[in-house]
């Protein structure tokens, strides 16, 4: 058997039928074994090697096991460098395989050659660089329990064509050994009864919910938690989703961009219950001015993250789902909350008052608009994707999700460009649901050549761009702290995203009138194939709150259209 059928095997033993790539000379045997596979696997060709890698994120995210890219050797292989650094900043499980040249011409600078083995190691868990056909099987297999064991995340396996070619044995080992990675071990018993003792003893508790919770699928656990304490839970952009935004406790996201009433709670509570997030400089602000009054419990399957950006009062290392089942068993022990306090109603009537009206009927359209018809399209289980910018902030504030994987996004990276392939890997993942990219014109134009991925492999989304002519966040910025000095930031007259599509054989609409947006989202969700919603909106709305630089969280300013001036 050769290894490169030996490469196809593996993927299919574990589970994996799609990929996504584009081939290239030092890939030919790998892409001419899926020919001899064909039902069985299946390699959407994207247009862009960059698209690949966020399609597989896509896909990894809305499934919960890790997409597969593929790019050949040099400049193919490069072009997914992005890609697995989006990845690996929102730990994500992600496979990454390039080509390279021959063994025998490694290290001569051929043509093509590129040290991807240097370039992804600080973007990787782990990378490797198969120069021997017989370890092919077991470094597939390694790399897939790399990617997903503990805190997932991308691995990088570098494939010279010399060794795809080379004949292996017909069975695979049945096991392999991984001396370095680190086995988890269940979560302490005695900081887990410590955290239930503070739990039980706060007055004014507050869950902060990351991606962690996603990775674990923590969901049912989180929820009876929630209401055991009955306090207030606020996210994470990464763990959108985790809880359903819909329950009576959810209270949004937090941080820079957070709802004032999430930052509210996170200046006045007593007790911080951080499960699964990292507490990045977005959520923070000010470190030193962060839960200095308040404890902090933190649980996260990462020891390297307790303590690395705020101390915790009660570190719990482990998976989240282990974790917030001992922490309701501790709980229960020692009794429940009531169902009213003065904390709960402050948070209610908090919650109240920022309940936007998003009933705007201006001309140009305000973002606000956008959302409100978005919501009535969406079904429960739909899924929401977004580039990067203010369309992004706009959904993680207005866009309310019931369930987890409904809501994804580049957070540690911002990486404009990601929405539109993420929603095409999420789209061939969850096929019987329907996909959303919200994006902005800044974001869609970096990967609008994916829409001809859509068209010859028949993959349906629904691109929502937000056209302001803007690079809106930034121009945000510069409006706000910079005087309005705008530079380069004007994109001008954008192309005609519809005709694009259509040049493709694909369909779109463009809106300039609010009253136009429910027909022109009904008729998308209809549609049997990609269909582009291009919304004209105001060209200098900006997505409030916000945090100034360097601030301190109850320095956020703005929002909340019907709570004017400070919270705090």
């Amino acid at each position: 058997m050769k290894a490169a059928e030996m490469m196809v095997k593996m993927m299919l033993d574990h589970g994996i039928n799609v990929t996504f790539g584009v081939p290239g000379g030092s890939l030919i045997p790998l892409f001419d074994t899926f020919l001899e596979h064909d039902g069985e696997i299946r390699n959407v060709l994207v247009r862009h090697e960059q698209g690949a890698a966020h399609a597989a994120d896509g896909y990894a995210r809305a499934l919960g096991r890790p997409g597969v890219c593929i790019a050949t050797s040099g400049p193919g292989a490069s072009n997914l460098v992005t890609g697995i650094m989006t990845a690996y900043m929102d730990s994500s499980p992600l496979i990454a395989i390039g080509g390279q040249v021959s063994v025998s011409l490694i290290g001569n600078d051929a043509f093509q050659e590129t040290d991807m083995v240097g370039m992804t190691l600080p973007i990787t868990k782990h990378n490797f660089q198969v120069r021997d056909p017989g370890e092919i099987a077991s470094t597939f297999m390694k790399a897939y329990t790399i990617a997903t064991e503990g805190r997932s995340g991308p691995v990088y396996i570098d494939l010279p064509s010399s060794t795809q070619s080379g004949e292996v044995p017909t069975t695979p080992p049945k096991n392999v050994q991984i001396p370095s990675l680190k086995r988890h071990s269940p979560p302490n018993y005695n900081q887990i009864v410590k955290a239930a003792h503070l739990i039980v003893d706060a007055e004014r508790p507050l869950f902060i919910i990351g991606g962690g919770v996603m990775r674990a699928n923590a969901f049912q656990e989180l929820r009876e938690l929630v209401h055991l304490v009955k306090a207030p839970v606020a996210t994470t952009l990464m763990g959108k989703g985790a809880y359903d935004e819909h329950d009576p406790f959810s209270i949004g996201m937090l941080g820079m961009h957070g709802r004032k009433v999430a930052n509210y709670a996170v200046v006045n509570c007593d007790l911080i219950i951080a499960i699964g997030c990292r507490f990045s400089d977005r959520i923070t602000g000010d470190l030193e001015s962060f839960a200095e009054t308040c404890k902090v419990i933190h649980i996260d399957i990462d020891a390297a993250e307790i303590g690395k950006n705020v101390t915790a009062d009660v570190p719990i290392v482990g998976d989240a789902r282990l974790a917030i089942a001992d922490l309701i068993t501790a709980v229960k022990k020692m009794g429940s909350k009531t169902e009213e306090t003065e904390w709960s109603r402050r948070i209610k009537e908090l919650k109240e008052l920022c309940e936007c009206n998003l009933e705007i009927d201006s001309n140009p359209i305000s973002p606000l608009r956008v959302m409100k018809e978005l919501m009535n399209v969406l079904g429960p289980n739909d899924i929401v994707c977004t580039g990067v910018g203010q369309h992004q902030m706009y959904c993680a504030h207005f866009l309310k999700m019931r369930n987890p994987r409904t809501f994804i996004s580049s957070g540690g990276a911002g990486t404009m460009g990601f929405g539109f392939p993420a929603a095409i890997g999420a789209k061939v993942a969850q096929g019987d649901v329907e996909v959303f990219d919200v994006d902005g014109d800044g974001s869609f134009q970096m990967v609008i050549q994916e829409l001809g991925t859509c068209a010859e492999e028949d993959i349906k989304v629904n691109p929502v761009i937000l056209s302001n002519h803007y690079l809106g966040m930034v121009r945000q910025w510069l409006e706000i702290f910079f005087d309005k000095r705008y530079s380069q930031v004007h994109l001008g007259k954008n192309p005609d995203f519809v005709k694009i599509a259509e040049s493709y054989g694909l369909g779109g609409t463009t809106v300039t009138r609010p009253s136009e947006l429910k027909e022109a989202l009904k008729e998308q969700r209809k549609s049997d194939e990609t269909f582009i919603v291009t919304v004209e909106i105001e060209q200098e709305s900006n997505i409030l709150p916000m945090l100034p630089p360097g601030g301190k969280i109850k320095d956020a300013f703005g929002g909340c259209m019907r709570a004017p001036g400070r919270f705090f």
